[in-house]
């Protein structure tokens, strides 16, 4: 079968590959939809991923598909059923798993594969974070399960309440997400991000108001005096946005610092500002088995649609490239990618 492999730094080779057979408890999905990442792009550009994936290895951990294989013995499931997988499965042994913080788990099992005809799911991850599809869900739809959990974390780290004024900053997926899901909760929302395109469908999924970024602008200066918001989202990962997030929040108010800032950079904070403001911080990082059945009945209700969120397809021989103009700066919600032709 064809599958991207990740070999290294902005290396990414679409080859021919024999499956292995399954071990016990191990299902194989025919996957019918992938999307890109912006954790994928990350990977790519610095050629690994410490904790999700460490080269030569398959590449891609969004999917969504139909089981086209399974061992004796995997109860509950058979051929042909309609799934989506998580990216990942945590041990429910370690002291994070027992405290009820599977996303911090210390042996988080992660999958990767999705650029690919086919992936097998370890037995641990069709335990914990193999899902079953209703009849008319879409493969397009289900696919965006994964970033949707985390964002469904982050949502219920901050407990979000009908009223609260939220400003997110960022207009990429997760910004777009978390929009999405704020409206839906009754927040009023600001977005604050780039891109003709992605700020549309902010405001098409409810935002109250927009404020365009310029490159290298001042984020705390385009915020119009006397704006108060009660909760700000830092969805881009850059420290300047994470400076301005703080700046930007009311007294007593939260900040997620969702976005992951590249590795090695730090931040200043006004410590006066911190202390005598009595502001919150807080950061979310990535899923538990919870928040990924929670983003489901989201898709499934109908409240995340991929038509919001995909707006580029791709075939598979083609991924290489994609990635390449990804990293050159390809503004891009995320794009569906074909692995079959």
């Amino acid at each position: 079968m064809k599958a991207a492999i990740l070999y290294g730094k902005e290396d990414v080779r679409v080859e021919e590959i024999t499956p292995r057979p399954l071990r016990p408890g191990e299902v194989r999905i025919d996957i019918k939809a992938a999307l890109t990442c912006g954790t994928d792009l990350k990977v790519f550009k610095r050629g690994y991923h410490a904790r999700m994936i460490v080269p030569p290895a398959v590449f891609g951990h969004e999917l969504a598909g139909v089981i086209g294989e399974a061992t004796p013995g995997v109860a509950g499931w058979h051929v042909d059923d309609r799934v989506v997988v998580a990216n990942s499965a945590p041990c429910a042994e370690c002291d994070y798993c027992r405290e009820g913080q599977e996303n911090l788990c210390d042996d988080l099992l992660f999958l990767n594969g999705a650029y690919a005809e086919s992936i097998i799911v370890p037995e641990r991850l069709v335990r914990k974070n193999l899902m079953r599809l209703k009849p008319d869900t879409d493969f397009r739809d289900a696919v965006l399960v994964e970033p949707l959990a985390c964002v469904v974390q982050g949502i219920e780290d901050l407990a979000l309440k009908r009223g609260q004024r939220v400003l997110v900053i960022g207009a990429g997926p997760i910004g777009l997400m978390f929009t999405a899901l704020a409206r839906h909760l009754g927040c009023q929302v600001t977005v604050a991000g780039r891109g003709q395109k992605r700020l549309e469908t902010a405001r098409r999924l409810g935002a109250d108001r927009i404020i365009e970024v310029a490159p290298q602008a001042d984020l705390a200066s385009l915020v119009p005096s006397g704006s108060v918001f009660d909760v700000v989202i830092e969805a881009v990962g850059k420290p300047e946005a994470w400076e301005a997030a703080v700046h930007l929040v009311r007294k007593g108010g939260k900040v997620n610092f969702f976005g992951g800032c590249p590795s090695g950079t730090s931040i200043q904070l006004d410590t006066g500002r911190l202390h005598y403001s009595n502001l919150t911080l807080m950061a979310s990082f990535h899923h538990t088995p919870r928040t990924i059945r929670r983003a489901l009945e989201f898709i499934e209700a109908g409240l995340i649609r991929a038509q919001d969120f995909v707006d580029g397809e791709c075939a598979l021989t083609d991924l290489p490239a994609l990635f390449k103009s990804m990293a050159a700066g390809n503004r891009a919600v995320k794009t569906l990618v074909r692995v079959k032709e």
